[in-house]
């Protein structure tokens, strides 16, 4: 079964975390955004390639799905 994320309201407050487990998806995500590598997130917060590379999906799946419009730059 491939890694994936969960909305559980009993658990992170409902954030979205790692299936299985509570480490919250952002966490992961500032983990990497910070320079942490695959490997030391894995050890840091037990979980598998597999299971960061969910995370990253994740967001990238929530950002596709938003809608942007551009900011006028005249004031």
């Amino acid at each position: 079964m491939p890694a994936r994320v969960v909305i559980d309201p009993t658990i992170q407050h409902g954030k979205p975390v790692i299936e299985g487990t509570r480490v919250p998806v952002a966490r992961v995500l500032g983990e990497l955004a910070s320079g942490a590598n695959f490997e030391e997130v894995a050890r840091d917060y037990g979980l598998t390639e597999a299971q960061i590379r969910a995370a990253l999906q994740f967001a990238a799946e929530l950002i596709d799905a938003e809608q942007f419009y551009p900011l006028s730059t005249k004031p």
